[in-house]
């Protein structure tokens, strides 16, 4: 099946690669040296150039709307320092992560993070399933299985996605790859690693077997860890982890339709963390998810369905915390997406789609034989809970000019959510306010809307600049509006801020909107080989955005009457709706230094990220990353290929009154990470924080383990202690590709 206008099928295939990262993500992706080869090669969809190319060749930005784009390669080259595929994050322009366990952070994007970012795995959404969201969905894979990220920023198009209103992520695992002609070739990599700092060690592996019409990959990964130290030498507790990922994708090619079916699962017998008052002592979840992708003579249409099933469990790793306090979670995701892309005319797109995602959850804590306080009955923290969405979408894209692209999207999002009647652990404690609760009504209807708009200009070879105008919504998930006890313990249990603070949640949240406007200006060289430089501001105005404010419950100031004023302890919090702005600056660049046959291909890299945020009512936004940047001096050599990394962030100051938010000092990390390609196999060595600088986490939330002090129950928490990062280590990896 042919088209016969050469640029509506060339727009079809970029229109392709921009919006649907499940297969691949701009440009082909990033290829084990053995597979590359042996000629494997993407779906016809994929090995494409972003729109608009430009005649000097090279890779051209992107279309307008679109974000940054981590690599397989960049996530596999991050496992010789990382196992937590959130913080990958932190590589992009404006991109942070959250602390939380050893591979549980959560992103954060221009300022706004946990659910304000929605990821997305092969089309798949993971809803909370914890309280604390111990398991967001960057956990579910290793870094060594994804193959491309795709990060949107708060201005992308709306057939991106909706129900998030800081960023979307794409997050592509083991996507098809087929092989010229009909006998099977076999590809992959098998890598292992070494991390001294907290003795990390793990395996990744991945393999495709192929041909014309028939992929067949397995991906996935183990990895395990102790207590790191921090600079100082202080073993900073409750940070072990061990987890292992898997995923098998079979794809079937039958013309121009192909057809995929993946499976995998996750296990996490045990993860700290020091941040909570609880740890993760068993995950696992399994997954299916269908895709098909198929050209016409109309355009392409595209459609996934997905199944996912979460079976949590919080409790207490000894001997860094002890006792007995199961809570039990088990979540289940259904959903479909079909997307329509139709060539209007030759410099005409029209994108239409419907998605539909359900989440069902249950919460309970299982009543602890022999205690007053947690017994006999069973708490139910969410009982039932269920979240639809439903999601429809237009978008129209027209090459306006010769130099200038638009597109424009209007959305509908229709989110119906309810949960059903909850008890505590007894009545005497517990009953007034389950009752109170129950005698609410708990179904809740949303209907957002929401529309983008976004103009790129290319004047020339050397500059481009894009403008982005767009309205996102999100509604409140389940735990933010069905966490229903103000019990000091129970509230306790509920938080994925790591900042020590109790939350109950509010019936009457109202879906928070953001109206963000962007603009980027690109000016590099010709060939866009030598320099670059990209500046980037941004500013948000969000109605309604869902923060907390002090509990002013009988059962809040019961249990700490200082509640609505203490500035020096942890503190009762409800979530509130309130107007708040954001707005801040992304600068990155790249400059050649060198190019001889002696010191082979220097470069200088670097980026500088500002955001600032604040309610209208002067309270400062929670978990805003304070002015960093990084500068990088990289070299090839053969097969060498060296970096000398500096990291940079200032001190955080501007913290959250609200929520008694720590403030940290300046620091600096200097590292340097070195590999050597010798035919199928690969060394990367590394020294990460080489100065062994002792520093507190800006986003790492407070410690509750290291820091104690005498209370009824023994001890208790002490506040005023951020969570200090990993001091030096030495970090190994080699890899053997086939």
């Amino acid at each position: 099946m042919q088209h016969t206008n050469p640029r509506l099928r060339r727009a079809l295939r970029l229109s392709s690669a921009l919006l649907c990262p499940a297969l691949a993500v701009f440009g082909a992706t990033i290829l084990p040296a053995a597979a590359q080869d042996r000629g494997v090669s993407q779906l016809p969809t994929v090995v494409v150039r972003p729109p608009a190319e430009t005649a000097s060749g090279g890779d051209s930005a992107p279309l307008p709307g679109d974000g940054a784009t981590i690599s397989g390669a960049e996530a596999a080259a991050a496992t010789l320092f990382t196992s937590d595929s959130g913080s990958l994050i932190d590589a992009i322009p404006g991109g942070a992560s959250w602390g939380a366990g050893g591979v549980s952070s959560l992103p954060a994007v221009n300022g706004m993070g946990a659910d304000r970012v929605q990821v997305a795995i092969n089309g798949m959404i993971f809803s909370p399933a914890c309280p604390n969201e111990m398991n967001p969905p960057m956990s579910f894979v290793n870094p060594a299985m994804v193959s491309t990220a795709k990060v949107y920023y708060g201005t992308a198009p709306v057939s991106v996605g909706g129900d998030f209103t800081g960023a979307k992520v794409d997050v592509s695992v083991a996507p098809a790859r087929f092989t010229p002609g009909d006998q099977l070739q076999v590809s992959g990599s098998v890598s292992g690693f070494y991390r001294s700092n907290g003795n990390s060690y793990g395996v990744d592996a991945n393999a495709t077997v192929s041909n014309a019409d028939t992929s067949v990959t397995y991906t996935g990964g183990w990895a395990r860890a102790s207590d790191y130290t921090s600079g100082n030498g202080t073993t900073i507790k409750s940070t072990m982890y061990e987890t292992q990922n898997h995923a098998l994708s079979i794809s079937k090619k039958l013309q121009d339709n192909i057809f995929t079916l993946q499976v995998g699962g996750q296990f996490i017998p045990t993860e700290g963390f020091v941040n909570q008052y609880m740890d993760l002592v068993e995950n696992k979840s399994i997954f299916v998810n269908g895709r098909y992708e198929g050209l016409f003579d109309w355009g392409k249409l595209e459609a996934t369905t997905f199944f996912n099933r979460i079976r949590h469990t919080m409790g207490f790793i000894e001997p860094d915390k002890d006792g007995d306090m199961p809570m039990d979670t088990r979540s289940t995701d259904i959903g479909y997406t079909v997307k329509a892309t139709m060539g209007l005319s030759p410099d005409t797109l029209m994108r239409i789609g419907n998605e539909v995602f359900y989440n069902n959850l249950d919460d309970w804590w299982p009543p602890v034989a022999g205690s007053m306080m947690m017994s006999p009955d069973t708490f139910w923290n969410i009982n039932n809970g269920q979240r639809l969405r439903v999601g429809t979408y237009a978008e129209w894209e027209k090459e306006l000019a010769e130099k200038w692209t638009a597109s424009f999207g209007l959305r509908n999002d229709i989110v119906w959510m309810n949960t059903g009647d909850v008890q505590g652990y007894n009545t005497m404690m517990y009953g007034a306010q389950a009752d109170a609760f129950n005698a609410e009504s708990h179904a809740r209807t949303d209907i957002n809307f929401d529309a983008t708009a976004l103009l790129r200009y290319e004047p020339n070879s050397t500059g481009l600049y894009e403008l982005g105008l767009a309205r996102k919504t999100r509604s409140p998930n389940l735990y933010e509006r069905y966490a229903w006890s103000s019990n000091a313990m129970a509230m306790k249990m509920i938080g994925w801020y790591g900042d020590g603070n109790g939350y109950v949640g509010n019936l009457d949240l109202e879906p928070e909107a953001a109206h963000t406007v962007s603009f980027t200006a690109n000016w590099h060289d010709a060939a866009q080989k030598v320099w670059q430089l990209r500046v980037s501001p941004y500013y948000s105005y969000v109605v309604d955005y869902i923060d907390a404010d002090r509990c002013s419950l009988a059962g809040c100031l019961k249990s700490l009457p200082s509640n609505l004023y203490t500035t020096d302890n942890f503190v009762f919090l409800q979530f509130a709706n309130h107007d708040a702005w954001l707005y801040g600056v992304n600068i990155d660049g790249k400059l050649a230094l060198w190019d001889s046959d002696t010191f082979g291909q220097g470069a200088f890299r670097g980026n500088l990220n500002f955001v600032q945020g604040q309610r209208t009512d002067g309270v400062n936004l929670y978990h805003m990353m304070p002015l960093n940047g990084t500068v990088a001096l990289d070299n090839t050599l053969g097969a060498w290929t060296t970096s000398l990394e500096l990291q940079m962030v200032s001190a955080k100051v501007l913290v959250s009154q609200v929520r008694n938010e720590l403030e940290t000092s300046a620091y600096a990390l200097l590292n340097f990470r070195t590999s050597y390609e010798w035919q199928m196999v690969r060394l990367d060595f590394g020294v990460e924080n080489i100065l062994d600088t002792e520093y507190d986490l800006p986003l790492g939330g407070a410690n509750l383990v290291n820091y104690r002090v005498p209370s009824m129950m023994g001890t208790s928490p002490a506040w005023g202690y951020a969570v200090a990062g990993p001091g030096r280590s030495i970090n190994t990896r080699l890899t053997v590709k086939f």
